[in-house]
């Protein structure tokens, strides 16, 4: 069995902001692949589905960012799931606006949630960072990652969250460089490959 653990904020005050793209991205799975309705369990929001002849649970913690692992531990811990297959979406301000980049393990890099999650269910899982930009300032992160995506970045975020959730069997299969390539295809095709994505 597969978690999949979005990061974000609970409530509708920061249910825009850039730091919730990890709730959006899991929206986006749960509506593309027709999981289940989502339901409270685990100090979360989860939906249950089958992806690549997998089941997958998709978890929302609902504990606020930095106490994230406290539902993600809870999930892992009922179902006896290995961290491997715990797979993490998140906002990276060190990645340009719409780059996506997958890594197994690491450390947190400053992110309180992946902290929390570290804490709670070790290093050994798989991070999907999403790209939000940095506004290029240490004194702006907060307010930076507290707004609301802009009306402009609609262009790349939309197209972003449906390539994550088209894609997303090939990461519970552990194609993990396969997926990424899938998805910056996706958002970046090659001249030849407008006319089929069009049709698409």
């Amino acid at each position: 069995m597969h978690l999949i653990v979005g990061l974000g904020n609970p409530g509708s005050k920061y249910q825009g902001n850039r730091h919730n793209i990890g709730f959006m991205a899991v929206d986006a799975i749960v509506r593309r692949h027709g999981f289940s309705p989502w339901r409270k369990r685990f100090q979360g929001e989860a939906s249950e589905g089958v992806l690549a002849g997998e089941k997958v649970l998709v978890l929302k913690p609902m504990t606020y960012m930095n106490e994230s692992g406290r539902a993600a531990g809870e999930a892992m811990r009922f179902y006896d799931i290995d961290p491997a297959q715990l797979v993490v979406f998140y906002d990276e301000l060190d990645l340009a606006p719409g780059k996506l980049r997958v890594k197994l393990g690491g450390g947190a890099a400053g992110h309180n949630g992946i902290r929390s999650l570290i804490a709670h269910c070790g290093p050994h899982f798989v991070r999907v960072r999403m790209g939000i930009g940095h506004p290029g300032d240490k004194a702006l992160v907060q307010p930076h990652v507290l707004s609301d995506f802009a009306k402009a970045d609609q262009a790349w975020l939309s197209p972003l969250l449906d390539a994550v959730a088209d894609h997303l069997p090939l990461l519970v299969q552990g194609e993990e460089g396969s997926f990424q390539n899938k998805v910056h295809l996706a958002l970046n095709p090659a001249p030849e490959r407008q006319s089929s994505k069009a049709e698409h």
